[in-house]
């Protein structure tokens, strides 16, 4: 900023006519963008402008929350509060809390909030973030927002700009602020971005990110300058570090040719080239029906990185290159890299150059070696892009202590993501503890959980010690947690809040330091649905959500697989088997493989039992499609002894969970699988 000047006098009538509006143009340009939820009210607590991120926030289109007051998308509990906290708000100017909200899906939805009064006039702040959210964005930083007039001078100084640099509005109005170079750019230009030390009132410096936009009336002359600047002193460091970083990167990657050239406003797409709408799956019908949205075309995991580029677009006005997924139409995710420019700062207009980056995955896929057991990933075996991101995600959360939720199939490898999390984390060296939800009888899973005291109930000679208690300052594992009972659910939820428990029949709380993993082959929100699974403790424990995706998504890990317990079950039997026939590995790789990799490791096991030579000899015809089911000819009993055999792999080999989605009694099952001729061999 200019050093400042003796005020002129002027007239208040172009801050009249031209402030409201322009500033606020400038404002959603800014904040406007995926990944943060950005709300704003008027005194009324009604909704006056609504970002993208709060519309996928609240499952709502924008459009149904602007113009509506904020009580209708809180909780009804929660409403009595919202007056109070209110008047309290605008008492204050400023405001930080938690909203109980109320989503399209009749879910709530624990919120953390930033208020501030007055950033545009007779407009208030909100800024959310969903604390169940991955990845969810940090709290924007504040704006110092004002209006020059066509000299340079303060027309409007509002109540960020005071807080940033510490000058009064009536210190500044009148006076310059931009240098003369600065306005002449920004006029032919129509905006600016710069970045630079500027100085505040007190004489201390920081790192400032200034954007200038030239303001003209109809007939083009020029009336002023809108000017937003944000204190980036804390990130400075950082991005420069991360634009060497990606610079690097870039050099390193290999070219990708460019699949799509799309122009959007805000987030909406208004053009596209044929080949990006063949990517992604649609029509130009449904393009020009104004159907395409860049927030539906991407999964919520990386609404935190479109978030980063648009800053980073923003900040350094150059492109901004990342890759993501993109979701076609069919529901398909596609792994494309993108590169976007910002054109125009209002309407904000970008544009986006795509790549499909299939190929080069694939491509990569065949140039690397698979993770070898020298690697900090021994159990995990493949070399799959699927697989990489998993691993990428367990390196990301094992140094923090965030509680992970393994999600997928049986059989396709939840606890070994979760013994990895352990081995990376600070607490390897301490205790690893598991527990099977589903193993455990529903009366005894308490106090497996908790303990118990002597004298708890009949039976209970003496103390016990629990899973939570054995586990403490290392890392506890409930694998199938789906199948915690609904009355248990609230003591685990206020263990895992309050970080203490007391044992069964005790009145001592115990104070513990457990990181928490758990796994599930349940659809959870199905369940929250169903009133089986309470939506707070699913939020709980759905911090840092990781899913394993099942075998026949990741074909290109089956050979590796194979090859991988081939070795492991030929040592083990002291047998030399080094060759896999072609017509072997080609029945491996049709089958989908219902049971996981657990299904594929048993399968192997058996035919290393059966090989009697230097070359695998497996029952190819156990996954083969067998002609008689085909004709529809099989007997009941083969019927009934293929479905128990498929319940016993997805129920991981445990007869009592077998025997409970079999409708059976574990007795009953067990005669069964004795007439039918089941044994272990067949699991």
């Amino acid at each position: 900023m200019a050093d400042a000047k003796p005020a002129r006098p002027r007239s208040n009538s172009w801050l009249e006519e031209n402030g409201p509006h322009v500033l606020e143009s400038l404002f959603r340009a800014v904040t406007l963008n995926p990944s943060v939820p950005v709300l704003l009210a008027d005194d009324e607590r009604n909704y006056r402008e609504a970002s993208s991120g709060a519309g996928k926030l609240l499952g709502l289109p924008r459009k149904q929350i602007i113009g509506h007051p904020m009580d209708d998308f809180v909780e009804p509990e929660f409403k009595p509060r919202m007056p109070v906290l209110w008047q309290d708000f605008l008492e204050l100017g400023e405001q930080q809390g938690t909203l109980s909200l109320l989503g399209a899906d009749g879910l709530s939805k624990e919120v953390d909030y930033i208020a501030k009064g007055h950033v545009l006039p007779v407009r208030h702040l909100l800024i959310l973030r969903d604390k169940a959210a991955e990845g969810s964005p940090s709290f924007v930083q504040d704006y110092a927002l004002c209006l020059l007039d066509e000299l340079g001078c303060v027309a409007a100084w509002y109540a960020g700009a005071e807080r940033i640099y510490g000058y009064a509005s009536e210190e500044m109005e009148g006076r310059d602020f931009a240098e003369l170079g600065e306005l002449e750019r920004t006029g032919c230009q129509g905006h600016l971005c710069s970045e630079g030390w500027q100085t505040k009132k007190d004489g201390s410096r920081f790192w400032a990110n200034q954007i200038s936009v030239a303001l003209r009336n109809d007939s083009g002359q020029l009336q002023g300058f809108a000017v937003l600047v944000r204190d980036f002193s804390e990130a400075h460091e950082s991005a420069r570090k991360l634009q060497a970083s990606n610079a690097r990167r870039h050099l390193r990657s290999h070219e990708a040719a460019v699949e799509g050239i799309v122009f959007a406003e805000f987030e909406s797409i208004s053009e596209a080239i044929d080949t990006f709408l063949r990517l992604a799956g649609y029509t130009r019908e449904e393009l020009e029906e104004g159907g395409l949205n860049w927030a539906d075309l991407t999964p919520h995991q990386y609404a935190a990185a479109d978030g980063r580029a648009h800053e980073e677009a923003l900040r350094f006005g150059a492109c901004a290159r990342y890759e993501k997924e993109l979701i076609r139409k069919d529901g398909a995710h596609v792994p494309v890299e993108v590169t976007t420019a910002i054109l125009n700062l209002y309407p904000f207009r970008s544009i986006t150059l795509v790549s499909d980056l299939r190929e080069r995955q694939r491509i990569e896929s065949v140039d690397e070696n698979p993770l070898d057991a020298e690697s900090e990933f021994t159990e995990m075996v493949g070399v799959s892009a699927a697989l990489k991101r998993i691993l990428r995600q367990v390196e990301v959360v094992a140094p923090t202590d965030a509680t992970v939720l393994v999600l997928g199939e049986t059989g396709t490898g939840k606890e070994l993501v979760a013994r990895a999390i352990h081995r990376l984390s600070p607490r390897k060296d301490m205790p690893w503890v598991t527990l099977n939800c589903a193993a455990i009888p529903t009366g005894l899973l308490e106090s497996e959980l908790f303990g118990y005291e002597r004298g708890a109930f009949t039976g209970a000679l003496s103390q016990k010690i629990g899973r939570f208690e054995m586990a403490h300052r290392g890392t506890l594992f409930l694998d199938e947690v789906g199948d915690i009972p609904l009355d248990l659910q609230p003591k685990l939820l206020r263990a895992l809040q309050e970080k203490s428990f007391e044992r069964l029949g005790g009145t001592k709380t115990i104070p513990i330091d457990v990181r928490l993993v758990a796994a599930t082959n349940r659809n959870l929100s199905q369940m929250m649905s169903d009133k089986l699974f309470r939506s707070d403790l699913y939020y709980r424990l759905k911090v840092f959500p990781i899913t394993v995706p099942p075998l026949r998504d990741r074909p290109e890990d089956i050979p590796v697989l194979a090859r991988h317990f081939t070795n492991k079950y030929s040592a083990k039997m002291n047998r030399q088997i080094d060759k896999i026939p072609a017509d072997t590995m080609t029945a491996l790789m049709n089958w989908n493989w219902p049971g996981n990799v657990r299904e594929l490791e048993n399968f192997i096991e058996r035919a290393v039992i059966l090989s009697r030579g230097p070359s695998l000899r497996a029952p190819l015809s156990e996954i083969q499609e067998d002609a008689s089911q085909q004709t529809g000819s099989a007997t009941l009993e083969q019927v009934e002894r293929e479905h128990i055999i498929r319940v016993f792999r997805e129920s991981g080999g445990v007869v009592t969970t077998a025997a409970t989605r079999l409708g059976l009694h574990r007795t009953t099952l067990n005669a069964m699988m004795r007439k039918l001729g089941i044994t272990r061999l067949d699991l």
